[in-house]
């Protein structure tokens, strides 16, 4: 946002968008949480981002451009050249016979319409007004592809290695990759990006330029640049213009060279709120009364990149007050959140999620956050918190919300123990979301529907099915899908399942009696949002196991 807060809360109040009590509220929730304005008033569905963009339009007294839902073409970028197109941050929006329409973000640039207007001789040109995060998007079409752009820098032949990494980054960051793979083979290394969760090819880069990069990466990483045989872990932090990126690093040696992984950790949550999440109304609603215990313990199991933290962190802004004492232990810190006593594992000074979980509870917290129960001693510690008045939230692997009770039996907690202090368990995935921007939708015939996918049958009705899919834009990158959304399963403990720990119970009774108290399965959420529009169902069938004769299957890899 190129605007100042405060004139943008000015233009907000003047033109009634947004109510002097609903600012009131912001202000005070985002000056004792560090949050940015309009992150907090789009998060909380007091602003939209098309009511934002139409009151910036009217303080500029110009028409608005929603470049979201009206995406332009690489084409249409191109028509005005790249040099003025980002200086002055216009994009060509359209014609109309001898009239032309340009949009941009800066409208009060005295350099605009002097540049802009000669280079559509004979045409009346007309400026727009978009928000600066689709300017943004839209002038992401100028990038050449990451291979033309590797051939150009080692044509130069100057600074190969800060440079090649300096447009990997960038284009990772302007992606929303969560993660960077470099796969080095014989000739060539394989650059790959992780986009809503699946690999995309994103290019290659001569296998004799890249010592250079990996020395480079592991100097910034402080890892030691002479060890080729063993695995090593570092992070870097870093600054590129006004973003700030934290990454870390992940080395291991392969037998055609060391392979890198970097993570990209937002350095700042936004505003979640549980629905944005994905959390139907009766799960927050679960979720929500469950977290004003005063304590016990709530488990959030998936694997790897489900997206458990952030659904914690959605929680912790809830619950984040200044009466409240809230501390966590993470390896890493993935959000950092004013407010909050963050402490990041460190097992070179011996700082393990055991023995900090064994001096937070001496800090006096009302509730803790441990990023994972990795190991029994965890666990033990963890439970006898959640016994003496501490909420303790934390994360755990397990396949569904039902593997949690004989796998954290199995890890040696007492069934007394776990009963009396587990509250509730939350399995997730993450899905594609369809692309709204070309999002069409089309009946399916339910015999069709069946012939595919025969589990199906107890889900459908009548004759025909509408489904939704993306037919591929700019905005998604041609693919149909853009950003994810979680599908989610939960056991709440009952007194029914409290007795029912105590005799130690595989998967299934658990997950029998949760079904009969009212429970929904992964997929079950995730038909919900295939219904709705919002996913697919190879996408959920990815992440979420199909149901079989209405029962799950337990110990599946």
């Amino acid at each position: 946002m190129l605007l100042d807060n405060n004139l943008i809360k000015k233009i907000l109040l003047e033109e009634s968008y947004v109510s002097a009590s609903d600012m009131a509220q912001a202000d005070d929730y985002v000056k004792k949480n560090g949050l940015d304005l309009i992150d907090y008033l789009l998060s909380e569905e007091i602003l939209s981002n098309d009511l934002l963009g139409q009151a910036l339009a009217e303080y500029y007294n110009l028409p608005y451009a929603d470049l979201n839902s009206n995406p332009v073409s690489p084409e249409q970028v191109k028509k005005i050249p790249e040099k003025f197109g980002r200086e002055l941050r216009a994009v060509f929006f359209g014609e109309n016979g001898k009239q032309v329409f340009v949009t941009t973000d800066t409208p009060q640039n005295p350099e605009l319409k002097k540049i802009i207007t000669p280079l559509f001789p004979g045409k009346k040109v007309s400026f727009l007004y978009s928000l600066s995060e689709d300017i943004d998007t839209s002038l992401n079409h100028y990038r050449q592809a990451l291979n033309t752009r590797f051939a150009g820098i080692i044509k130069e032949g100057e600074r190969v290695a800060p440079e090649i990494i300096d447009e990997i980054l960038a284009d990772a960051i302007n992606y929303r990759a969560s993660d960077i793979h470099f796969e080095p083979d014989v000739k060539e290394v394989l650059v790959r990006f992780r986009i809503d969760g699946v690999l995309q090819e994103a290019g290659r880069i001569p296998q004799e330029f890249f010592d250079n990069i990996l020395n480079r990466i592991k100097v910034q990483s402080r890892l030691r640049t002479d060890e080729h045989y063993g695995a090593q872990d570092g992070s870097i932090r870093y600054l590129k213009g006004n973003s700030v990126v934290d990454l870390r690093v992940s080395i291991i040696p392969t037998v055609t060279g060391e392979k890198i992984v970097i993570r990209l950790l937002a350095q700042y949550i936004r505003g979640f709120n549980l629905g944005d999440l994905g959390l139907s109304e009766p799960d927050q609603a679960i979720l929500s009364k469950t977290s004003d215990l005063p304590f016990g313990m709530i488990l959030v199991v998936g694997p790897t990149g489900s997206g458990k933290t952030t659904t914690l962190y959605a929680l912790l802004k809830k619950l984040n007050r200044p009466e409240v004492n809230i501390t966590t232990i993470e390896d890493p810190v993935e959000y950092k959140v004013k407010g909050i006593n963050q402490i990041q594992v460190n097992l070179q000074t011996n700082l393990t999620f055991a023995k900090g979980l064994k001096s937070i509870v001496r800090q006096d917290p009302d509730i803790i956050l441990v990023g994972e129960i990795r190991d029994n001693e965890t666990a033990e510690i963890g439970v006898n918190a959640a016994l003496t008045g501490h909420l303790l939230l934390s994360t755990f692997h397990a396949n569904d919300a039902a593997t949690a009770v004989p796998r954290l039996l199995d890890m040696g907690i007492e069934p007394f123990l776990l009963a009396s202090t587990l509250e509730l368990i939350v399995a997730q995935r993450l899905v594609r979301k369809v692309c709204e921007s070309c999002r069409v939708s089309h009946q399916v015939a339910n015999k069709d529907l069946l012939n595919r996918y025969s589990f199906l049958k107890p889900y459908l009705s009548g004759a025909a099915t509408t489904l939704y899919s993306g037919k591929g834009c700019p905005v998604c990158n041609y693919s149909g899908y853009k950003d994810r959304v979680a599908i989610f399963e939960m056991i709440k403990v009952t007194p029914e399942i409290e007795d029912l720990i105590l005799h130690r119970p595989a998967s299934k009774e658990v997950w029998q009696l949760a079904r009969a108290q009212g429970s929904h399965s992964l997929f079950e959420d995730g038909w919900d949002k295939i219904r709705n529009g919002i996913t697919t169902i190879d996408e959920v069938l990815r992440v979420a196991e199909a149901p079989q004769d209405d029962k799950k299957i337990y110990g599946k890899k």
